[in-house]
């Protein structure tokens, strides 16, 4: 294989491109202390936010206030659904606008954060001009907060997930994509980042964990689920071992799977979300595993970790080319039928600042 072909990675035409931004300012005593009382505190702050929004043309924007995750999905239908400690937004970027204030009555909010969905098309091309104008916004709104020296948190997502076996399927028209890391993306484009930026790439799928899959492994009564648990984490280390893929977790406890940098974040799981913390640079493996033998939980989830050294000038392709062929290998020696179902492979590249 030529080192150019090698350098791109070949993803099919149907893929979903997803992109958003969050950015969170601490709520502090002196901050509130300049309103009658938490909500119209909120209420202010995100009317002044959604006028800017308007402005800078940023058509869907959220102010959570009740410190709750946001998840962003693609969907054909607009959908927002609130659970104890998320809020799911489901979107198509080409139709769907909206903003909203999600707020809990007598909450003190830790962290008031907000929400900037991408809309319109080509989502990952036009990903540094809607950073920009993100940019643009929270420099002309934090003149405006009542008070000066409040810190702001920026976090920039994108995914792109398509269904590994599409092929299989019959949708055989693919692209070539290079998948370059963020900072030069945007270097390219005029987007300068600050020097003091965090980066994570990561792959993500989920498995459900099929009747199919249960039966071959598990007798009709059984209460102990390790045999099916091991032999998952057995085949899934395998594959990624012979990738030289190290960085690598399974997350089998019914918990949604949050990934970030060790290096940077202090790690907390909740009662819904596991928090699972990698450091790109670390050489040595880092295998991560969550789940418990009495417990038999719908899907389980995987990570796989991009390290430095795969974040280099040709992109992370050779990277998802590796993860592309563990995957592959992982899912024959389970026994996954590639013509009847779906392995979404989610392609995660995410990046933080202070400003």
């Amino acid at each position: 294989m030529s080192l150019s072909h090698q350098q791109k990675v070949y993803i099919p035409k149907e893929a979903r491109t997803n992109q958003y931004i969050t950015a969170e300012i601490k709520v502090t005593d002196e901050l509130l202390s300049q309103y009658p009382d938490y909500q119209s505190c909120y209420q202010t702050l995100s009317r002044l936010i959604f006028n800017l929004a308007e402005q800078h043309d940023l058509r869907n924007v959220h102010v959570i206030t009740n410190d709750k995750l946001p998840v962003v999905r693609y969907h054909t239908e607009a959908y927002c659904f609130q659970t104890t400690e998320q809020i799911l937004f489901f979107y198509n970027p080409a139709y769907h606008e909206a903003q909203n204030l999600f707020s809990q009555e007598n909450y003190r909010a830790r962290k008031l954060r907000i929400v900037f969905l991408a809309t319109g098309e080509d989502i990952r091309s036009n990903s540094a001009s809607f950073h920009i104008r993100v940019r643009e916004l929270l420099t002309e709104l934090m003149p405006l907060m009542p008070i000066s020296d409040l810190k702001v948190k920026v976090r920039d997502h994108q995914h792109l997930s398509y269904d590994l076996f599409a092929k299989a399927k019959g949708y055989k028209e693919t692209y070539g994509y290079k998948l370059r890391a963020i900072g030069p993306r945007y270097k390219a484009r005029k987007c300068e980042l600050p020097e003091n930026v965090s980066s994570l790439t990561y792959v993500t799928v989920s498995l459900p964990l099929s009747r199919k899959l249960k039966q071959g492994l598990l007798p009709d009564s059984a209460t102990d689920f390790t045999p099916l648990y091991q032999h998952l984490e057995d085949c899934f280390l395998k594959a990624a071992a012979n990738r030289q893929l190290t960085r690598l977790a399974m997350i089998a406890n019914g918990l949604t799977p949050l990934v970030r940098n060790s290096k940077f974040e202090k790690l907390d799981s909740k009662a819904e979300v596991q928090m699972i913390g990698f450091d790109p640079n670390a050489t040595e493996q880092q295998v991560i595993r969550r789940w418990n033998t009495d417990n038999l939980v719908e899907a389980a989830h995987f990570t796989i970790v991009a390290g430095t050294k795969d974040c280099d000038d040709s992109g992370f392709g050779r990277f998802m080319n590796n993860v592309e062929t563990a995957l592959k290998a992982f899912a024959a020696d389970i026994g996954v039928d590639p013509e009847r179902e779906d392995l979404v492979v989610r392609f995660h590249q995410h990046i933080s600042y202070q400003i």
